[in-house]
């Protein structure tokens, strides 16, 4: 058998490309291993079996690592013994984050910090300007992952960084850094090596092009959570995601803010979104669920005579394919001329609303800019806009609406108070 090191595929044959990832030189023959599993097989032990209603039987312990909106997004703190992915585009704020979490690990002892890609004084000089105490941290300047992993067997710190996984080589595997194998390997030995000595690994992994952290997805299954650091180019705000938690769930979201001493995290979200608000023909707020949070965001939309022969629409922060469906509504349903009209839509802050709830947000805001027409201040709108012009509800409309009244805002727009698009418009 002939396996791939980029992808892992197998094939009877060899060739000099691999016909599934289309790699070049990267199929190397494999021993077959069929013939000894029967008799492995056969000479396996039973393994102990164990009762889940036993009273002897613990809850995962965790530990809270005193940034509120990372615990919350975790369930409550890191649990002993887990491996937790934390990923993101380059530039994002990972390491800054990792860091944050050594400084509140690293109190009675330090943490370990391996990093293949900081040397030990460039480490040093970004934990000084986040503010980090230098003796809470621990450096291990290897990129061997069977290394770091006895590193970590035997000075059982209250928590281990590594960063990053695409720079993790090994004396077993004959591969390239950043390989699918390489990758793979790699995790299996620090989970491995997490449920040992129960000491939490907090991994971190940049994402591809395409948006798959480090490169296979098969990583994403191996660890206990993925954490997802998230954020555009120019914006201050930062969203932190679960896209895996084996030990909570994965529908909260944390919200935090880049500075000069590292991720601020935001108490309250939607304040902040509506900080520098001005009361202008466009300006719609809307209210938008994050898990068990409801945040109040602005949606802005500008609306011009086109030059082309085809009008443009933009969206920032809003699916350009629900804004193209929502003009046709517009147009069709409410009688809002947009035919000869360049629409732009953004959504303030740089979060990005993925719930049907904006729908209605998003049509006020077009209707309002084209007609130069204003919402009295203090008025919250959403839900969803059906093809024919209705309006549709959408979950937790009364916890929107309780949030929205909470922050001072007095006037509701919702299915629950229209019926069409059409009658409200009028």
């Amino acid at each position: 058998m002939f396996t791939c090191s980029k992808c892992d595929a197998q094939q009877l044959k060899w060739s000099g490309r691999c016909l599934e990832c289309g790699g070049w030189g990267t199929l190397s023959e494999s021993g077959g291993e069929t013939g000894g599993r029967a008799s492995a097989v056969a000479e396996a032990k039973a393994a102990d079996v164990v009762r889940l209603d036993s009273a002897d039987l613990k809850s995962a312990e965790r530990r809270a690592t005193t940034i509120g909106e990372l615990d919350r997004v975790l369930g409550g703190g890191v649990v002993a013994g887990s491996l937790v992915l934390l990923s993101g585009e380059p530039g994002i704020g990972k390491s800054t984050l990792a860091a944050m979490v050594g400084s509140a690990f690293g109190k009675a002892k330090p943490i370990i910090y391996a990093s293949g890609e900081e040397s030990a004084p460039q480490l040093s000089g970004r934990l000084k300007r986040l503010g980090v105490e230098l003796n809470r941290i621990a450096y291990v300047g290897t990129t061997s992952v069977e290394r770091v992993a006895k590193t970590i067997e035997k000075e059982r710190p209250p928590l281990a960084i590594v960063d990053s996984v695409q720079t993790l080589t090994s004396s077993v595997l004959d591969f390239a850094a950043g390989g699918t194998s390489l990758v793979r390997y790699a995790t299996n030995v620090l989970l491995e090596t997490a449920k040992q000595t129960g000491v939490p690994i907090l991994l971190v992994g940049q994402v591809t092009k395409d948006g798959s952290v480090a490169g296979p997805k098969t990583l994403e299954h191996l660890v206990d959570v993925v954490l997802m650091l998230e954020g555009k180019s120019g914006y201050l705000t930062r969203l932190l995601r679960a896209g895996k938690n084996r030990f909570g769930s994965t529908e909260e979201v944390g919200i935090f803010e880049m500075r000069e001493e590292g991720l601020v995290g935001v108490a309250n979200p939607s304040a902040h979104f509506l900080e520098e608000r001005a009361q202008t023909p466009g300006s719609i707020v809307t209210a938008t669920l994050e898990g068990s949070r409801v945040f109040l965001v602005e949606v802005q939309a500008l609306v011009e005579t086109s030059v082309f022969a085809n009008p443009l629409r933009r969206a920032t922060g809003f699916s350009e394919k629900r804004l193209l469906m929502l003009s046709a509504i517009l147009s069709r349903r409410a009688g809002v001329k947009l035919a000869d009209k360049d629409i732009y839509v953004n959504v303030v802050g740089g979060l990005r609303l993925t719930e049907p709830a904006a729908d209605l947000a998003a049509c006020l805001a077009i209707a309002g800019a084209l007609e130069k027409v204003s919402l009295k201040a203090q008025t919250i709108v959403f839900g969803e806009v059906g093809l024919g012009g209705e309006l549709r509800k959408v979950p937790g409309m009364e916890r929107r609406e309780k949030e929205a009244k909470r922050l001072g805002f007095e006037t509701v727009i919702s299915p629950a108070t229209a019926k069409t698009l059409k009658e409200l418009l009028s």
